[in-house]
């Protein structure tokens, strides 16, 4: 390898007493000491214990863990012992988010409107029953409605320009008591109006061509009536929590405050109705795994293992995170690894994606790990649909460790323990431990 482990971590891994840095380090390496070092690298990455994340897998996915529910609270105390019964003393960082129940019932019916309708509610879509005259309000912009009066009205609106909060709450305020929303393009959507408020109306969304025959249905039929209703809508405050470990620098507390930052993340929320063990149990189990490992490596580098929650809400959790670090923090964290879905038999090959589609120090540590393993470096490509998102918009180099494509039963009850593939959790978990060794090293030559 090019780098050599300072001789401190070599004397911790074999269970030596720990010999104290030296100031200087040679330029160049004996063989001798090159195979000391190709030894003892072999002898942490065959620490890694499929088995343990296996068997951690296995007891996070008995149940869906969805946030803010008993079920993911369960999820975060396991977490939360198994880091402390590595030594460490994690925290938990609890953070709060609007909940939103779907309806239940939803239901549309326009007088001699023949076609037959499939209504959709948006996402803070409020339950309630109206009856009124459909009126074409066209984009819902304010230019749109001044010369309107919707008092009592179901306003019709396309899709665009304009978000569907702000289309809601124009026409709300010239009195529409409903909205029906349609696309501005062939296909399905999932709406949303963003956030719960106290002006929404019932609403709910067509598609394009249930949209415009319900415009040419209305101009045929001037003052016809619809009749909307929606039931079982909920919002409300919900908490759900992100789970931190930090492995402190063995440096001086002064340099403290200047050392480097490695974040290993994962998020430990899953969908409604799915067990999610590969999503993101396999994620989770990987994090708390890499951290039993790296627990006896002395380092200069600073390493937070990190699970969050309520990432399938919207990466709700390491958003949180994220804006809750200090500027000195942002500037000293040089890489977030985000592990999701890394561990199923049934999907694709490993990749790494990066919000930008370019490469950057993490991609970089991890195609050099690669290739040493693996005689090949793990190609990247651009995704932007996890918790490695927020660390990259704050500057944070970060890519995501995932298999493409998905495995069939992505988000499915099928999600389940025996789909895990043993293998898959070894060959990541020992990518993303060299690279962070590699880092770490380079951080301690540095100083």
């Amino acid at each position: 390898m090019k780098n050599t482990i300072i001789k401190f971590a070599i004397a911790a891994i074999l269970g030596l007493s720990v010999i104290a840095p030296i100031a200087t380090f040679a330029t160049h390496y004996t063989s001798k000491q090159e195979e000391v070092e190709a030894k003892i690298e072999t002898k942490i990455l065959q620490s890694l214990n499929a088995d343990s994340m296996y068997n951690n897998i296995k007891s996070l996915a008995k149940t869906p863990r969805v946030a803010g529910t008993q079920q993911e609270d369960a999820a975060v105390a396991f977490i939360k012992k198994q880091f402390d019964s590595y030594g460490y003393k994690a925290k938990v960082q609890a953070f709060t988010f609007n909940d939103y129940t779907a309806p239940h019932t939803i239901g549309l019916e326009v007088e001699r409107f023949s076609v037959k309708l499939d209504p959709q509610a948006l996402e803070y879509s409020v339950s309630g029953k109206v009856t009124g005259e459909v009126i074409d309000a066209g984009l819902g912009q304010k230019k749109d409605l001044e010369q309107m009066d919707l008092t009592g009205k179901i306003a019709l609106l396309q899709r665009g320009v304009i978000s569907f909060k702000e289309k809601m709450l124009n026409v709300a305020a010239k009195g529409a008591i409903g909205v029906i929303f349609f696309n501005n393009e062939p296909g399905n959507i999932m709406g949303s109006l963003g956030e719960p408020h106290e002006g929404f109306v019932p609403s709910v969304l067509l598609t394009q061509t249930e949209g415009e025959t319900m415009i040419s249905h209305i101009k045929k039929y001037p003052r016809a009536v619809a009749s909307l209703k929606i039931e079982g809508a909920k919002s409300e405050k919900n908490t759900s929590h992100n789970v931190i470990a930090t492995k402190k620098p063995n440096v001086s507390q002064k340099a403290k405050e200047t050392h480097d930052i490695v974040v290993i993340s994962a998020h430990h929320d899953s969908v409604a109705g799915a067990p999610g063990a590969n999503d993101d149990a396999s994620g989770t189990a990987m994090t708390l795994e890499l951290a039993r490992v790296m627990k006896a490596i002395p380092t200069h580098t600073e390493i937070r293992f990190i699970t969050f929650g309520a990432e399938e809400l919207g990466l709700l959790g390491s958003t949180h995170y994220v804006e809750q670090l200090s500027k000195g923090e942002i500037s000293r964290i040089v890489a977030n690894f985000n592990l999701d879905m890394v561990g199923s038999k049934d999907a694709g090959d490993l990749i790494l994606q990066t919000v930008d589609n370019k490469p950057n120090l993490v991609t970089e540590l991890a195609q050099e790990a690669s290739t040493d393993l693996n005689g090949e470096p793990t190609p990247y490509n651009q995704g932007e649909n996890s918790d490695h998102v927020p660390f990259a918009k704050a500057g944070i180099p970060a890519a995501l460790f995932i298999h493409n494509p998905a495995e069939p039963w992505y988000h499915k009850p099928e999600d389940s323990i025996d789909k895990i593939s043993k293998e898959k959790l070894q060959d990541v978990s020992e990518i993303v431990t060299l690279a962070v060794m590699n880092q770490t090293r380079r951080e301690y030559y540095a100083k």
